[in-house]
């Protein structure tokens, strides 16, 4: 089967090559729809995925992309829905839901993903079709993590830092630095002083999430990078038989967040008060922290606060939804900027 599969591959691809675009699409999903109706889940995913990649690589003229699109999604929806793949790798269940290998799963899509043009408009539907795959198939109802990463780190790459952070903050352990680079390369386009605005965009929603080690992290190489690069700040590092911390005397919102991620490692409610008094004055210039506070507080330090409608979902639209709404106006790394502003307060996921 497999040797008559890959010349299927082999003779669409001269088709591809040839200019033949929209025939080749066209037959291969009559093909993956003859080995799907056959619940050859296997061999409708190599056509499909085979086909996709030749497609895409053929770039945006005469639609060749958006054919590769079209079959990556049908990849997605006909066979990793249909046949019920599940994350985790084992044997089939008493339900016949056939597990496939974890790598395995996750390669391909995350491949057929990195072989998407940045701009082409079938790419936003295939994420969403690939994450909602894997929370209905996977532990995790938000998504995959290794695919959440995946994701966030191409639009990263593609220098869309709201769509970035959306992903990476329901990512991997790796994703807290991709995260942190991305905030700290997307703060040098912005004014000296609104540091810790852009390092908050990590810090807070990893907290709402309950990721404080990814958190720190993030907070870390954010604050590295940046004395690294201003050594006129005169970053000072102070060292206790409990911990260590490194504060900027120029940058007191940013000695905040550092102070605030050693408070919530000691759960001191107490701590957490006289942080936020000693820094009410600089929170409220910013406008926009109160909210993520009062959330921190109630669920770190079970300081209850009376608001109304959903303030966790409200709150991580604001962090993560910019301005932009997710629609790449934010764009940084020499391409068009948009400084950190109040965003609306719906929380999607492509």
């Amino acid at each position: 089967m497999t040797s008559r599969i890959d010349k299927t591959i082999a003779r669409q691809r001269e088709k591809i090559a040839a200019g033949a675009y929209y025939e080749a699409h066209q037959q291969l999903r009559v093909i993956a729809a003859r080995y799907i109706k056959q619940s050859n889940y296997d061999a409708a995913a190599e056509i499909l995925a085979g086909g996709a990649t030749a497609l895409l690589r053929a770039g945006s003229q005469q639609g060749a992309s958006a054919s590769g699109g079209d079959l990556a999604i049908m990849l997605v929806v006909d066979v990793y829905n249909k046949a019920e793949w599940e994350i985790q790798g084992g044997d089939n269940d008493t339900e016949g839901r056939a597990r496939k290998s974890e790598l395995t799963l996750h390669q391909r899509l995350i491949e057929l993903l990195r072989e998407f043009p940045s701009e082409e408009p079938t790419r936003k539907r295939y994420i969403q079709e690939m994450i909602g795959w894997s929370g209905r198939h996977g532990p995790l109802e938000r998504g995959d993590p290794e695919l959440h990463h995946a994701v966030g780190s191409v639009y990263a790459e593609d220098n869309e830092p709201y769509d970035a952070e959306r992903h990476l903050i329901l990512g991997t352990s790796e994703s807290a630095e991709t995260l942190a680079k991305l905030e700290y390369e997307w703060y040098t386009h912005d004014e000296p002083h609104t540091a810790a605005l852009y390092a908050s965009r990590a810090v807070f929603p990893y907290l709402l999430t309950g990721n404080i080690r990814s958190a720190n992290k993030a907070l870390l190489i954010f604050t590295s990078r940046l004395s690294t690069a201003n050594p006129a700040l005169g970053v000072q590092d102070v060292s206790s038989s409990n911990s260590d911390i490194r504060l900027f005397p120029a940058l007191p919102l940013l000695n905040f967040l550092n102070l605030l991620m050693l408070t919530i490692q000691r759960v001191s409610a107490d701590m957490f008060k006289q942080l936020t008094a000693h820094y009410a004055a600089q929170i409220r210039e910013v406008g926009i922290w109160d909210d993520f506070l009062a959330q921190i507080g109630e669920q770190y330090f079970k300081i209850k606060v009376p608001r109304q409608g959903n303030p966790l979902l409200d709150m991580m639209g604001s962090m993560l939804f910019g301005g932009g709404q997710g629609q790449g106006q934010g764009q940084v790394g020499g391409r068009a900027t948009k400084k950190v502003e109040a965003p609306p307060s719906n929380m999607e996921l492509d």
